[in-house]
């Protein structure tokens, strides 16, 4: 559901830990990323726990004062989170890119397994990601207003393909369904590990086509 590549590499320590940036000779603060926040912070998520990690705790562990935090992240929720603003800017690019000939429901399954494609050595952070995401209440409450902006694009994309306004019910129901099927998708990577994410969301999506058949007939007679 939530793209989280990052361009930095963080060197894990023997004990699976997340060695940060080494402090400058000068006393200036050491620099960083968001990438180097990341790793840092979801180790001391899951060894002390998402609302027991302070800022100050995250900001400690990496070398840096609470202020140079927030000049990446807005808060400890939007660390979880990501870029999540230019993940869905790739989102609308795969729905935008996809064959106008290709049925909808199917390029949109394309379009949300492709956005959920990660290298194997990203996935273990990713479902760490969206496990703090699906089971912390504070974050459960932050998705509302981000899962809302990645409907928002689905929604555009079926009034799009089915010829109507995005404020129409079925362009919004295309939306919500969709969400729900990459959520289920999502459940049920991360209650079995050993099942692909790739193959969850496509069978989701697909069995979710089923009940949209013939949505691209509805955008011919609206024509």
């Amino acid at each position: 559901m939530v793209e989280a590549r990052e361009g930095a590499r963080v060197r894990p320590t023997a004990n699976g830990a997340v060695d940060a940036p080494p402090a400058t000779r000068s006393g200036r603060p050491p620099a960083t990323s968001h990438a180097v926040l990341e790793r840092v912070g979801f180790e001391l998520f899951a060894r002390q726990g998402f609302d027991e990690t302070t800022v100050d705790d995250i900001a400690a562990a990496v070398g840096i004062g609470r202020r140079t935090f927030f000049r990446y992240f807005v808060s400890k929720n939007d660390l979880v989170w990501g870029d999540f603003s230019s993940h869905l800017s790739r989102l609308r690019q795969l729905l935008q890119d996809a064959d106008p000939g290709m049925p909808m429901m199917d390029a949109l399954r394309g379009a949300i397994v492709e956005f959920n494609r990660f290298d194997p050595a990203e996935v273990p952070w990713h479902r760490q990601r969206m496990t703090l995401i699906l089971t912390v209440p504070m974050l459960q409450a932050d998705s509302t207003l981000r899962y809302a902006s990645w409907r928002k694009i689905i929604t555009e994309f079926a009034a799009t393909r089915t010829g109507r306004s995005p404020s129409d019910m079925l362009p919004g129901l295309i939306g919500h369904a969709a969400l729900g099927a990459a959520l289920a998708a999502y459940e049920n990577w991360l209650a079995a590990p050993d099942r692909d994410l790739a193959e969850l969301l496509d069978d989701s999506v697909r069995q979710l086509a089923q009940g949209f058949a013939g949505m691209d007939v509805v955008r011919a007679d609206a024509g």
